[in-house]
């Protein structure tokens, strides 16, 4: 098993990054993360305009994955994630979705006891920890680790968590993958900006796959198969995560006209976050649903 100390970060998904571990498919990694803040914030003392706003959304890596080679897909299997005992929150003006109502800023401390973020006296919501940025380098420019895109990034998708495997693409030898961001409980839409951000560990286990069977990222948990895509409007976003879900469907045997009146009947567009540079989407299919569609190619011609 690998361990990578929350010490070693990044700021953006860059080719250029020197990678901090070299290891082969099939090994076990643990990332030590900081929250989305770099941990700056300790009390709700914090004055917000002290933050080092060139220190947010750091990213634990970047890993070198042996035998990972430009157009491969690079399999990602979240075995667990740890959260600290403590989240904290940020909103105020032009930040998130209401911003432009708040005048002051507005921090506040979430105690994490028992399993429970300590939102009020009253309100103890369960941890559900999830990661919000989580990604490989692209081929290109560095894309900061506060924007989403097919290279994974800050998606903020609360279906990527523990039992969870994401399928990311590989850009640039190795992949140079990396992790952070991680919220102790979000809701879809992280409408005022910010999760419960948290510090924790996450613990993963990698794989190589040689090509692209399917459109790229994808998330499979026990229970339904994702697709994510992220664009400057929703509307876009959830076109482009809908037809890589047809796209999918296509590629185990289905007429393409088949596909989207399946999905139509059975699948869900939700929305995972709406206050990134880009929105992102997911378009949900039950798992029952997409392992019975046998890989053999049907048609509607005769019909």
């Amino acid at each position: 098993m690998y361990r990578v100390s929350s010490k070693n970060v990044v700021f953006a998904m860059d080719k250029c990054n020197t990678p901090v571990a070299e290891v082969t498919a099939g090994s076990q990694i643990v990332f030590e993360t900081c929250d989305c803040f770099e941990n700056q914030i300790q009390s709700q003392d914090t004055i917000a305009r002290n933050l080092d706003w060139n220190r947010i959304n750091p990213a634990t890596g970047p890993i070198f994955i042996t035998g990972a080679m430009p157009g491969d897909t690079l399999v990602v299997r979240i075995e667990s994630i740890k959260v600290g005992s403590q989240a904290v929150m940020l909103t105020g003006p032009n930040l998130g979705v209401l911003g432009s109502s708040l005048k002051n800023n507005f921090i506040k401390i979430l105690p994490i006891i028992n399993g429970q973020v300590e939102f009020s006296d009253k309100i103890k919501l369960p941890i559900c920890p999830m990661i919000g940025v989580i990604g490989t380098a692209p081929k290109t420019e560095a894309i900061s680790c506060g924007t989403p895109g097919v290279h994974g990034g800050n998606m903020d998708s609360k279906i990527i968590g523990s039992g969870s495997t994401i399928y990311l693409p590989v850009e640039v030898p190795g992949a140079l993958l990396a992790m952070g961001d991680l919220h102790a409980i979000m809701g879809d839409g992280e409408v005022s900006v910010c999760g419960a951000e948290v510090p924790g560990e996450v613990t993963v286990t990698v794989e190589v796959i040689k090509g692209r069977p399917f459109c790229l990222p994808v998330v499979f948990t026990k229970d339904a198969v994702y697709t994510i895509a992220s664009d400057v409007t929703l509307d876009d976003a959830a076109v482009t995560a809908t037809k890589n879900m047809v796209n999918m469907l296509v590629s185990k045997g289905m007429h393409e006209a088949e596909a989207i009146s399946l999905l139509s009947l059975s699948g869900n567009v939700q929305i995972s976050q709406i206050v990134d540079p880009l929105k992102t989407v997911r378009f949900e299919l039950p798992m029952w649903i997409y392992n019975s569609i046998n890989e053999t190619k049907e048609t509607l011609d005769a019909k």
